[in-house]
């Protein structure tokens, strides 16, 4: 049997062609010239390929051919199909040990293969000449705009592409002649983004590549204009798409179809649904997107407002109004409404979440996509996610967990500490803006795991710790600056706290872990889970003891591996700490220390609701349900899988999600919808409309008559966090008033008591501290009572104006002082 020789080349010249009949002909003269001086003892050969050129491009390299054989050309095609498609055919087409790419106009002198060649010497696999390397001489420079462009379409391109690498685009590279052949074999690009697709193919394939400075001169005719850099990452983002696996782009739909599931409610109409379980929460989050927009587009402070809490204000950096996203929603909310804009970020940001999950899960945990499913849903629709989602958009849209947990995990390999350190304190700084105490918890959860995985591999974490504290510093060095405005407005501004009361222990009763929440479908126990819980919103643990069996169960059964020990050790502790500083025994009187008291008057710590840190476990929950998947995906004997799976399902099938209910909402009064309050408010004078009884966190409708009317005036009371007294503890609400709080007693216990001269100064000194123009009373319980109380203050009756009692202080007769 013969075999066909393959011939021996020392070096293969690359040269892609496109109608370069004039710029040619001297390059081929001045490589073969080169060639023949400098290589005189190798073989080389120069692959010239014509990318369908119109011109006689072909005819010079025939005439180049003629005068020396080893000049080759090779027919792209009847048409030009681009740079990418021209190398593709030409490093396909050679035989060299080494390969030199190289473009028409021959900007970097062949001269400078001498310093490439060295790279490829001393064991780089690739060797790219490049102009921006220190040491780089630029004879020639490019017109100044086109310069600046090139360079920010560059600068993009390295960031999001081929980080680390300052020259990308420069068409003076050097490659071991196999493994360019191979990288270039499975390349799909046709135009200028093969230069990033062969980068990206060696850095994964784990082959050195070199950037090396070189002389380089701009040459008339170049084929690049700036508009090509953004052509560039078109190609790259459409390469990225072709090589998304068919199920995690099904994951991703599913994961929006759950959340869409969960929010249907909301979705049947979403301005005239509410969710009942949010309490007033949805009332103060539409305001809050509502509210941001409206100082964005007056180009007010986003940090600060007095439309509610008049005067004092409100310090919106204290109160989580997630400027992350509701800046860029600033367009959905004008447009749309802040209740759309709501339903939106919760829906997505949910369905976001659980993508970033599964990303993290297949990246990090196993490689089997239905078994990252199964734990991404776990970890995004665990029960204290959905009770969240009735209220809290910040601890349900936390997309940027998995991401920063997997970069502080890059920088324990040390590769690239700098890059990524930046990466990682941009991630920080934007979650800050999307919320603090859950990066706290996050933070407590990531230090929990480090701490295990530490102990069960501590020759991993003697290899990690280095880079991973220098990372972190860098990480520091980066986010301070672009958040210590932002948070010494929130600590020290106007209307800053020092912390907020949450009572004495707003743990998690052992009895809640086991139990299931109120929106479980099918073991849901509304009066246990409140029972067991703050609130609806706050239903923090409730997993089920099916889950936890088998969560047991999965350790116990891989226990020899580290990862799981870790996951384990970090469950258990957050569960522990969950529990609060006083953790009563169930079914007895007996109370002990929590390890929460540990934390409980730390700063930070102190304003946390730490049964909230019960929401650490759904993430490492997901993760072992992941390992637990995979590991029976992988089983042969079909009963083994039945039962593993059977298990599995039962236990999961008891905290399956119902939709969040819904109500329809009250509609907002005409005196406020249709602009009567106008003609009682004098806001040029500075007058605000006063809502009787005051917005409060137990009612906060008049929140939704504000965004109704576009902000068009201000009130006092609210429902955000506030402080209270000379030592700024943080409150919810307005500080109170004597009038403020008279109506209140009468809103929640119809009693109106006795109202002589001396409520009527009271009153008349907390309207003008309010600076009330109006007071309105909208129909509801004891409505009546409080007419009564608001007559007898004021001096003289309301009117029904607009589906709601008027009192115009600006039109009333003075209280007398009788009784």
């Amino acid at each position: 049997m013969s075999t066909i020789a393959t011939p021996t080349v020392d070096l293969s010249v690359v040269i892609p062609a496109y109608n370069e009949e004039q710029r040619l002909a001297p390059t081929l003269d001045a490589v073969v010239a080169h060639l023949t001086a400098t290589q005189a003892a190798a073989t080389w050969e120069v692959i010239v390929v014509d990318d369908g050129s119109t011109d006689g491009t072909r005819d010079v390299v025939a005439a180049a051919t003629a005068r020396d054989a080893r000049v080759q050309l090779v027919v792209g095609g009847p048409r030009n199909l681009g740079k990418g498609h021209a190398l593709r055919l030409g490093v396909l087409a050679s035989y060299g040990r080494r390969i030199l790419v190289t473009d028409a106009d021959l900007a970097a002198p062949i001269g400078e293969l001498e310093r490439l060649d060295k790279a490829l010497s001393d064991g780089h696999a690739a060797a790219i000449g490049s102009r921006e390397a220190p040491g780089a001489d630029i004879e020639r420079r490019q017109h100044r705009v086109r310069e600046s462009l090139g360079r920010a379409g560059n600068l993009l391109i390295r960031g999001l592409a081929v980080p680390g690498i300052r020259d990308t685009q420069c068409g003076f590279k050097l490659f071991d002649g196999d493994r360019a052949r191979a990288a270039f074999a499975v390349s799909r690009l046709n135009g200028f983004g093969i230069d990033i697709e062969i980068l990206q193919h060696f850095r994964h394939s784990g082959w050195a590549v070199a950037e090396v400075p070189i002389r380089w001169s701009h040459q008339p005719g170049s084929k690049i204009r700036p508009h090509d850099y953004a052509r560039v990452l078109g190609e790259l983002a459409a390469l990225k798409a072709r090589s998304v696996r068919p199920a995690d782009v099904l994951a991703v739909i599913a994961f929006l179809l759950l959340s869409v599931l969960l929010h249907a409610g909301r979705w049947i109409d979403p301005n005239g649904r509410y969710l009942p379980d949010s309490l007033q929460d949805q009332n103060q989050w539409e305001w809050f997107l509502a509210v941001t927009a409206d100082n964005v587009v007056h180009l007010r402070n986003p940090l600060f407002t007095d439309f509610q809490g008049f005067p004092d204000g409100v310090n919106l950096m204290a109160n989580t109004v997630m400027l992350g996203l509701s800046v860029p929603f600033t367009p959905v909310t004008l447009a749309l409404g802040p209740s759309v804009s709501l339903a939106l970020v919760m829906t997505l940001g949910l369905a976001g979440t659980a993508a970033a999950w599964y990303w993290l899960i297949v990246k990090r945990v196993v490689r089997h996509r239905g078994a990252a499913f199964a734990g991404a849903v776990l970890a995004a629709f665990a029960p204290p996610m959905v009770s969240h989602a009735n209220a809290h958009p910040n601890f349900v849209v936390l997309f940027m967990m998995p991401l920063i947990i997997d970069r502080a995990l890059r920088l324990c390999t040390g590769a690239r500490t700098r890059r990524d350190g930046v990466v990682l304190g941009l991630m920080a700084a934007y979650q800050v803006f999307l919320g603090e105490e859950p990066l706290l918890l996050a933070a407590m959860g990531m230090l929990l795991f480090a701490a295990a995985y530490a102990v069960v591999r501590r020759d991993v974490a003697r290899a990690a710790w280095r880079p991973l504290l220098k990372g972190l510093g860098i990480a520091a060095l980066v986010a301070l600056p672009l958040v210590a405005f932002p948070l010494s407005w929130q600590f020290f501004g106007p209307q800053s706290y020092k912390s907020v009361l949450h009572g004495d222990n707003a743990g998690n009763s052992p009895l809640a872990l086991l139990s299931f929440a109120e929106r479980s479908l099918l073991a849901g126990d509304q009066d246990r889970a409140n029972a067991l819980s703050l609130n609806p919103t706050e239903q923090n643990a409730f997993y089920g003891w099916p889950l936890v069996l088998l969560a047991l169960g999965i350790v116990v059964r891989l226990w020899e591996r580290p990862l799981v020990k870790a996951l384990a050790c970090t469950a258990t502790a957050a569960a522990l700490l969950s529990l609060g500083p006083k953790i009563r025994l169930p079914q007895t009187d007996l109370v002990v220390p929590g390890p929460w008291a540990l934390l409980a008057d730390l700063p930070l710590f102190e304003s946390v609701i730490e049964g909230r840190v019960a929401m650490v476990c759904a993430p490492v929950l997901g993760m072992l349900l992941a390992l637990a998947c995979e590991r029976l995906a992988s089983v042969r004997s079909l009963g083994t899988r039945y039962v593993g799976f059977l298990a599995i399902t039962l236990a999961l099938l008891p905290i399956v999600p119902a939709p969040l209910k819904s109500v329809e909402r009250p509609d907002v009064p005409a005196f406020i919808a249709d602009g009567t309050w106008k003609s009682y408010v004098d806001t040029e004078a500075g007058e605000t409309l006063v809502p009787v009884p005051l917005p409060d966190p137990g009612n906060a409708t008049a929140l939704h008559w504000q965004t109704t009317a576009d902000f068009g005036f201000r009130m006092p009371g609210g429902y955000f966090n506030g402080p209270f007294g000379e030592d700024r503890v943080g409150i919810y609400g307005a500080v109170p008033r004597h009038t403020s709080n008279l109506l209140r007693d009468i809103r929640y216990g119809g009693e109106v008591p006795t109202i002589g001269k001396n409520w009527r100064a009271q009153a008349r000194a907390d309207f003008a501290y309010w600076h009330a123009g109006a007071l309105v009373l909208a129909p509801q319980l004891y409505d009546e009572r409080l007419r009564e109380a608001v007559d007898k203050l004021v001096g003289e009756p309301g009117r029904w104006v607009g589906g709601v009692w008027v009192w115009d202080l600006a039109g009333a007769t003075a209280a007398t002082d009788g009784d």
